[in-house]
């Protein structure tokens, strides 16, 4: 809920107005029907005053390079699978290829005939 503000707050910081106020994050929320609150708009003002934006989201990036990901995670797992299990992962994929293969080919067999025939 409060990431609203940040996000006015900003919008507000884009638009050329270099320390925005309670009502410049106030007007962008309600004319997306949101009602403010004074205390989180406050909080947010007192933790950005003085800050410049582009140094705050430099700071931010920096953070969340820093943490790790799932994606990140399941990368290294899908490594040391390879490195565990060598040429286990293709001669799967090959025969999973070989399985729909004959699937395909008898489809039609079943039914005693063919759609064209």
């Amino acid at each position: 809920m409060p990431m609203r503000y940040v996000a006015a707050y900003l919008l507000a910081a884009l638009a050329g107005n270099d320390a925005p106020q309670a009502k410049d994050i106030q007007k962008i929320l309600e004319s997306v029907g949101i009602e403010a609150d004074d205390t989180r708009m406050q909080k947010v003002i007192s933790e950005l005053d003085g800050k410049s934006i582009d140094e705050v989201i430099a700071q931010g990036n920096g953070k969340l390079a820093s943490m790790p990901a799932a994606g990140a995670v399941a990368a290294v797992a899908t490594s040391a699978a390879v490195v565990a299990g060598g040429a286990a992962a293709p001669a799967a994929a090959e025969e999973k290829k070989e399985e729909q293969k004959d699937s395909d080919e008898g489809s039609d067999d079943d039914m005693g005939f063919g759609l064209f025939d």
